[in-house]
């Protein structure tokens, strides 16, 4: 059996490679590959992403947003949704490598009909009021801010009976989902589910210190459907005054599971981040590819070296492991965070740094 090296003649390397080829034509149809060709890109040093920062204005999306609801109604497309593409993935639908993000419109009158799917969606309500989002029996009203969760396979429909057009960011983590192939949705023949939950009712079952007796134990997502900015605002101040601030994220909570303390979901866990006036944050990165949207305020982040300016309902995303950092201006601001970094603490895979 002969043995390649590489000490020999330039006339014997080049039988070498032509050799080698036919080797490789030869077990490729046997749907073999050598697995020393592409070892340094399956296994490198460190993350490699195509997912780049990028920024989407608000008014921008807006003036989009309300010409689609002059072009195409919610019945048609089912969920008149803009897709924020990652600009390193064109045509790819998602944001992050496992995350899928867009905007959401529904006009006065209009309704979302009910349906469900393998895929769990949150729903951060940017502009507008008078819309509800209806999830599992609980018909919840959407305000500025509020943090409204979709579970998996849960019966969700929207309706609009206000008087103001109405949006908010999807986030989905359907990418995730369809890596594993195992999408799954079904459409119902009533336009909306039955509620028998009034607004606020799962969060004031299980998010105020008691659980009703005989809930379960083990659930791996939270039974909270919206986590009202309401409730959720005064307690970043309460971190404010008492000088709970991280050096990099300012006073900042995480959406909780009630049932565990665990995350809100199984894919996707959020947080809230008071920012104060002059905060400078420290250079912070991690695994997980990260969705921002602002609350409230303006500020600069600087993603992988560039500055991001943003404002109020602007959303932008840092790829993961991607070094950034925020700084504040002379005015507060309040950032609302999704990633996937549930899933990858799951898997034992998460890492942060500096």
């Amino acid at each position: 059996m002969a043995v390649a090296t590489a000490e020999a003649t330039p006339g014997a390397k080049h039988n070498l490679q032509l050799a080698r080829q036919a080797y490789y034509d030869k077990i490729s149809g046997y749907h073999l590959a050598p697995l020393w060709e592409v070892l340094k890109d399956l296994v490198t040093k460190e993350p490699r992403t195509t997912i780049v920062p990028a920024l989407w204005k608000f008014p921008e999306i807006e003036k989009l947003m309300l010409e689609a609801g002059d072009v195409i109604t919610a019945e048609e497309a089912e969920r008149r949704v803009l897709v924020l593409e990652n600009p390193g993935e064109p045509g790819k639908a998602r944001i992050t490598n496992t995350l899928f993000a867009g905007v959401q419109l529904i006009m006065p009158g209009e309704i979302a009909d009910v349906h469900r799917h393998v895929a769990s969606a949150i729903r951060f309500v940017l502009k507008g009021k008078g819309a509800y989002t209806a999830v599992e029996g609980e018909k919840s009203n959407m305000e500025h801010g509020d943090f409204i969760i979709t579970a998996n396979w849960a019966p969700h429909d929207h309706g609009n009976p206000g008087k103001e057009p109405v949006m908010w960011l999807d986030v989905l983590d359907m990418p995730t989902i369809n890596h594993f192939q195992t999408s799954f949705a079904e459409h119902f023949t009533e336009k909306m589910q039955n509620v028998n939950h009034e607004n606020g009712d799962s969060f004031e079952r299980y998010a105020t210190g008691v659980l009703p007796d005989g809930a379960p134990v083990h659930l791996n997502r939270s039974p909270v459907i919206n986590y009202p900015y309401a409730k959720m605002r005064p307690i970043l101040e309460r971190l404010r005054k008492t000088g709970d601030l991280d050096k990099r994220f300012g006073a900042r909570v995480r959406y909780a599971n009630p049932i565990n303390g665990g995350p809100v979901l199984p894919t996707m866990g959020a947080n809230l981040s008071l920012l104060p006036a002059g905060f400078k944050g420290e250079p912070y990165r991690s695994t997980d590819g990260t969705v921002f949207a602002v609350a409230e305020g303006k500020g600069t982040t600087i993603i992988d070296g560039k500055p991001f300016e943003w404002g109020v309902n602007d959303v932008f995303v840092v790829p993961p492991w991607q070094r950034y950092q925020h700084n504040i201006g002379s005015e507060d601001a309040v950032l609302f965070s999704i990633s996937d970094k549930p899933a990858q603490e799951a898997l034992g895979i998460w890492r942060e740094g500096q």
